[in-house]
């Protein structure tokens, strides 16, 4: 039986982003270094199938520090952490490394200099994402005030509207940030912003070349996690740019195939904390079910290399 012609379009960059590829590594040598178990404050990054294989190695993956042994390594997630969570590991006097991602590690040192300028923070961010938590936590209490949309800005209760700044979550939909900055500008004409945009290059590119392949395809598969905030973005930009089908995969056996009964073109991209052999088994699937030309529509050329902690280059 013939298979019927489809056109896959590759969203180029897709996949694993820096601060990722640097906070799997920092687990992997982890294990290396110190041998099984070695313990994990949250995903490491928020992917299932990259926990699993990690966790088959030997991490051991809590929500709380108070869950984690004195005398094993525990390491922090790529989103971030409060202040507080080194601050009690040092207490407990622990081994600890720290793989916050070093573009959220940026707006964390700039909230705090605006801080010690005096002027208080109010971030564009997600409510209980753990990126937006460890950001906040920088700061002692209500030295951060959180808005997530336009319509927030007009509610918030500042203490000085001439004293403010304002940092946001690197993984956000740069276009949605763009409307609640210039809301914050109209309210708080003073208001002091990043000296670089905090939404991440990962984020950013990634958006990108969703936008320039959205009205190409029938349909766009993003794969990546319910909980990844930039994968989610993701399937709101290529619905917002023309594309009338947006879903996000976990795996080739979440494809909706009645869904896509029909179509010619489908778009394909992956969250930054999806990895690469993801996508290729769902370019197998389709392969599987269609006479398959595959295009790549690429925006930009990707290049930046994290260095994991010096505590991990170093002998045991």
């Amino acid at each position: 039986m013939t298979k019927p012609p489809l056109t896959l379009y590759l969203a180029a960059p897709r996949g694993f982003c820096a601060g990722v590829d640097r906070a799997i590594k920092i687990v992997e040598m982890a294990l290396e270094k110190w041998g099984a178990p070695v313990y994990v404050r949250h995903e490491i990054v928020h992917n299932k199938f990259v926990v699993d294989g990690l966790r088959a190695k030997g991490a051991v993956f809590v929500e709380e520090l108070e869950d984690c042994p004195e005398d094993r390594p525990v390491i922090f997630s790529a989103h971030g952490v409060p202040k507080a969570v080194p601050a009690a590991a040092a207490r407990r006097q622990m081994v600890y490394v720290d793989a916050t991602c070093p573009l959220v590690s940026k707006v964390h040192i700039e909230a705090q200099r605006h801080s010690d300028n005096g002027l208080q923070m109010i971030m564009i961010g997600h409510a209980g994402h753990p990126e937006t938590i460890g950001t906040m936590g920088q700061l002692p209490e209500g030295e951060v005030l959180l808005v997530e949309t336009p319509a927030d800005v007009a509610h918030v209760e500042v203490r000085d509207p001439e004293k403010l700044a304002y940092v946001t979550q690197t993984t956000l939909s740069i276009d949605d940030t763009a409307e609640i900055v210039a809301a914050l500008r109209a309210r708080f004409p003073a208001i002091v912003g990043p000296h670089k945009e905090d939404i991440c290059y990962a984020t950013t590119n990634r958006q990108e070349a969703v936008k320039a392949m959205a009205q190409k395809c029938d349909a766009l598969l993003v794969v990546g996690a319910p909980n990844s905030s930039n994968s989610r973005r993701l399937v709101e930009v290529g619905a917002k740019n023309g594309c009338r089908y947006s879903q996000l995969v976990q795996r080739a056996e979440n494809i909706d195939w009645r869904a896509l009964d029909g179509i010619s073109s489908v778009g394909i991209t992956a969250g930054a904390s999806a990895p690469e052999v993801l996508v290729n088994e769902v370019i197998d699937a389709f392969r599987a079910r269609y006479d398959v030309t595959i295009e790549t529509v690429e925006t930009a050329v990707e290049n930046v290399e994290f260095k994991v902690p010096r505590v991990l280059r170093e002998p045991a």
